[in-house]
């Protein structure tokens, strides 16, 4: 199977043009004997002195048929030698010789008569052992049976890697008749193969004389020009007795049914890996789109090119949602993900978008039924069944889309929504296979996404909670203008119990509160409004700060495994100062002109709820203009960072010239607050005035 000279071309002759010599006759090792017309030998042959024994001076003259044939035997030959020299009929045969040390061995004849110039007769015989001959018979027969019978594809290729000759095997492996191999090269017989690397690996066989066994070779033939097949070529290099290189043989072996078996085998495997990678990646947080994006993500692009993931808007918003025949889905966009096809991606829905596909779109009739949609082969007049609209078919036509998957979300029983796949790049279509991967993949991600919808349900139920019972406070009180500020954790972390409160109180005076109750949820958020509706009932009755806390500590106490810290501050503008006791609190920045922001020290004392410890008020100036900034442990605190290196930058980024109050909380919430922070931040800063 390779390429370039016939037989008899001029690279088979050396430099004085003749033929090289065969290493049959040599094998056979064939003797040479002439008689002359009385049966005395006139010619004798060195390989006639080896078959017999007799040297050429011991023979010649001598009657052959005594010194050459069994004494019984001798009538018979006498009659064979005349009538071949009386008639001119060669003789063929075999007989027993005896040779000079009295053995016998038979030995086969070819016996023809002769005439020189001078009208004179002789007799010429070719002589060769019988079991050699045998020998020789047996493995050329072995050989052509072997090669014709084999169900190997066997070929010889000459040194210019022409095809000498082809068994019938090959023939049935290439699908072309052995006669129209012989002369031509692999490139012209199977131009669909992998040519080259056949054409390399035989001259390097040719070159060393090493043979390739099992090279891989993929490709088509006229015996199937619809599909790829795979075969084993083993190459080995042919030579004579003499040395001489005569060709390369190869050994052609289909194996396409393991060929098939490995791609499969991988498939399988890669699928499983996908799972796996799966069970990783989807999931990692309780954010639904985040979710979404993690789903789509893992299906391009080792599933599909382009994928996108949609809920039910129903769903989306906590109803069950159920299709009738005619109903159109409304649909609410979650994740799109693509591999290099940007008409695909811009024919999909973005991200947040509600779309509403028509009952006879393929989604629709997935979402209704509950059961995949495949279509393996897309045509141009299936686009408008899975597009929702005219333009974006179009946009899919242009982008090649070839092949259509759709899988339901399905999550306890309820259908959620679809993973839609689509193929553009990869020119396979969808397969039963990619079908069952599919169907995996959206099972497992739609618990995920169903705990993410719930989570999201039950965190918006929190947050709405707890934003009820946060106060809106006057930007101005009797002495103090005040600004605040509530950040929820990141979307994948339960609201928590911060809160701040500005109660304004006689005398001009003003009470500051922040807090926090430690958990997180509902429990928390509901914590944490009684202990502000407990502190708007006692702040009114004047108590010092440490036993407005020593009445929030009973109240927190009984409380169901409550504990919160706490910061109360009382302002008098009127003595311009502040009273203050903390609970555990981190403690607040005053910022005082010409002054760096400095922390207050203050007893920091224990937690609310702890119970059997007492707290302390500590009084602080506050000038007009001094300002004081409250705020809870999510603004300062990360997994990362020393708390003490937080507190230094949250002091540098209050140094600097005064500014509205306003503007600085966001620039704290903006740079303090990372957008994965698993806490809620509570953030008051109040600026002292001159009392009117």
């Amino acid at each position: 199977m390779s390429a370039t000279r016939s037989p008899g071309a001029e690279g088979d002759r050396p430099d004085g043009g003749s033929a090289r010599p065969s290493g049959l006759l040599d094998v056979l090792r064939v003797a040479s004997v002439v008689l002359d017309s009385a049966g005395r030998i006139v010619l004798w042959s060195p390989q006639a002195e080896e078959l017999f024994g007799y040297e050429a001076q011991e023979a010649l003259g001598q009657y052959a048929a005594r010194i050459m044939v069994h004494e019984q035997h001798v009538d018979l030959v006498v009659k064979l030698f005349a009538d071949v020299m009386g008639t001119g009929q060669s003789w063929a045969g075999a007989f027993p010789v005896r040779g000079k040390d009295g053995s016998t061995r038979f030995v086969e004849f070819r016996t023809m008569r002769l005439l020189d110039d001078q009208g004179d007769v002789y007799a010429l015989g070719l002589c060769a052992d019988q079991s050699t001959v045998h020998r020789l018979e047996r493995e050329v027969a072995l050989s052509t049976r072997m090669i014709a019978q084999s169900p190997i594809g066997l070929a010889v290729l000459d040194t210019g890697l022409r095809y000498v000759s082809v068994n019938p095997a090959l023939e049935v492996i290439n699908g072309i008749p052995a006669e129209e191999h012989l002369g031509r090269t692999v490139r012209e017989v199977l131009p669909r193969m992998d040519v080259e690397a056949l054409e390399a690996a035989a001259r390097g066989v040719l070159e060393t004389g090493r043979p390739v066994v099992d090279q891989s070779t993929i490709g088509r033939t006229p015996a199937d020009p619809q599909q790829d097949h795979a075969w084993s070529v083993s190459l080995y290099r042919l030579e004579n007795a003499f040395g001489t290189v005569l060709g390369v043989a190869f050994a052609v072996v289909d194996v396409t049914e393991q060929y098939r078996a490995g791609i499969e085998a991988e498939a399988a495997r890669r699928r499983l890996a996908l799972i796996a990678d799966a069970s990783g990646r989807i999931g990692t947080t309780l954010d639904l789109d985040h979710t979404a994006r993690e789903l789509a993500g893992v299906a391009v692009p080792e599933l599909a090119d382009i994928a996108a993931v949609g809920l039910l808007d129903a769903v989306v918003q906590g109803r069950q949602a159920s299709l009738g025949r005619a109903e159109s889905a409304v649909i609410r966009a979650l994740a799109v993900q693509g591999y290099e096809s940007a008409e695909a991606l811009e024919a999909a829905d973005p991200p947040g978008r509600v779309a509403r596909y028509a009952p006879d779109r393929l989604v629709t009739q997935c979402l209704r039924t509950a059961r995949p949609v495949m279509l393996p082969e897309v045509q141009d007049e299936d686009l408008a069944r899975i597009a929702r609209s005219p333009e974006a078919a179009r946009l899919l036509g242009r982008a090649g889309v070839h092949s259509y998957l759709a899988v339901p979300l399905i999550a306890r029983g309820e259908v959620l929504g679809a993973l839609d796949l689509k193929r553009t790049r990869n020119p396979l279509p969808f397969t039963e296979d990619d079908l069952l991967l599919a169907r995996e993949l959206a099972a497992r991600a739609a618990v995920q996404i169903d705990n993410a919808r719930w989570y999201q349900s039950a965190r918006d139920t929190a947050l709405t909670l707890q934003r009820s019972l946060l106060p809106s406070h006057p930007p101005v009180t009797g002495g103090l203008e005040v600004a605040s500020r509530y950040q929820p954790a990141g979307a994948t972390s339960e609201v928590g119990g911060d809160w701040f409160d500005v109660i304004p109180l006689e005398g001009s005076r003003t009470a500051l509160v922040v807090g926090d109750v430690m958990g997180s949820g509902i429990p928390a958020a509901a914590a944490m409004g009684r202990l502000r509706t407990a502190t708007n009932t006692l702040a009114p009755l004047g108590l010092d700060p440490d036993v407005l806390l020593e009445h929030l500590d009973r109240i927190t106490a009984g409380l169901e495994q409550a504990i919160a810290t706490c910061v109360y501050a009382v302002h008098d503008p009127h003595r311009q100062e502040c009273r203050i006791a903390n609970a555990g609190h981190l403690p607040p920045v005053r910022l005082r002109a010409g002054r760096r922001p400095e922390l207050l020290e203050l007893p920091t004392g224990v937690p609310l709820g702890v119970g059997g410890v007492s707290f302390s008020t500590t009084t602080v100036d506050l000038d007009p203009g001094d300002r004081l900034v409250f705020y809870t442990d999510g603004l300062v605190e990360t997994r990362r960072d020393p708390l003490d290196e937080r507190l230094d930058t949250l002091l540098s980024l209050l140094g600097g010239p005064d500014r509205p109050l306003e503007e600085v909380c966001d620039e704290l919430l903006r740079t303090l607050h990372e957008p994965d922070n698993f806490d809620d931040v509570a953030l008051l800063i109040a600026r002292a005035t001159t009392p009117g």
